[in-house]
């Protein structure tokens, strides 16, 4: 049934994923430059929450682009493990009839 509905609507699901991405991606850009200037940050759990969401492929990307949160090891791993147990979601649900 959940294989049915995302391969139903996959282009709302890739879309969905492209614009948390972007959005998670200026997140860890506004909280660098926050950080630098000492200004006022974005906690660390709505940067995890905008991950979680779907944009872990954005946030990843912007603590590489934009070298933020790497030193934090719970940011160095948990980010990459988000995307990866998103990955392993969709190809579970996708793939699981094939096996």
């Amino acid at each position: 049934m959940v294989r049915a509905l995302i391969l139903a609507h996959w282009p709302w699901l890739v879309l969905w994923v492209l614009a948390a991405s972007v959005i998670a991606f200026a997140m860890m850009g506004a909280d660098k430059r926050r950080a630098k200037r000492g200004m006022w940050r974005i906690s660390e759990k709505a940067l995890f929450l905008a991950a979680a969401l779907g944009g872990s492929p954005g946030a990843v990307l912007g603590m590489r682009v934009f070298h933020h949160k790497t030193r934090h090891w719970y940011f160095r791993f948990g980010m990459p493990a988000i995307l990866i147990a998103q990955a392993a979601l969709i190809l579970w649900i996708l793939l699981r009839p094939l096996l």
